[in-house]
């Protein structure tokens, strides 16, 4: 485990390894790894019949293990963090991350999963996922609208 540790870095780290190791500390690596099959069952589950959205699979991929299948914020990872991972399905981001007036924009979105939570004074397990590019980042961004619901529950 510590040979494995100091190849993640010692948590102090930012990024994608940062914050798989925090996430790690916090949680236990058995779990994380648990984490991580439960995306990964989730996303063969899906079925080849349906295509998934543009970024569903990257969110499968990246995010569900905090936010959860359906963005509520409950993933397996998510449910011992504190502040708990926000819920995509509310739709009410808090986060000004451009610095334009308003909270919640796709451009906001976007810099806060590029990122990541502690550039805009959000939760350090949030990590950055800059390494993913622009272009795979908007389309998370995207993913992330379509997971939210009317205030009636239904999707939109």
């Amino acid at each position: 485990m510590r040979a494995r540790r100091a190849r993640l870095g010692d948590g102090g780290g930012s990024g994608l390894l940062g914050g798989i190791d925090a996430v790690a500390r916090a949680l236990g690596l058995g779990a994380l790894v648990a984490n991580l099959a439960l995306g990964a069952a989730t996303a063969s589950a899906a079925g080849a019949a349906d295509a998934p959205l543009p970024g569903q699979t990257l969110y499968e991929q990246n995010c569900l293990s905090c936010h959860g299948v359906e963005g509520k914020g409950d993933g397996p990872a998510g449910l011992a963090a504190l502040p708990m991972p926000r819920d995509f399905r509310v739709g009410q981001f808090k986060f000004d991350a451009d610095g334009d007036g308003r909270t919640g924009t796709d451009r906001d979105l976007f810099l806060v999963i590029r990122d990541g939570g502690a550039a805009v004074g959000g939760n350090p397990l949030m990590a950055a996922w800059g390494h993913l590019g622009d272009e795979r980042i908007r389309e998370l961004v995207a993913y992330v609208r379509s997971l939210e619901r009317p205030r009636g529950g239904t999707k939109r």
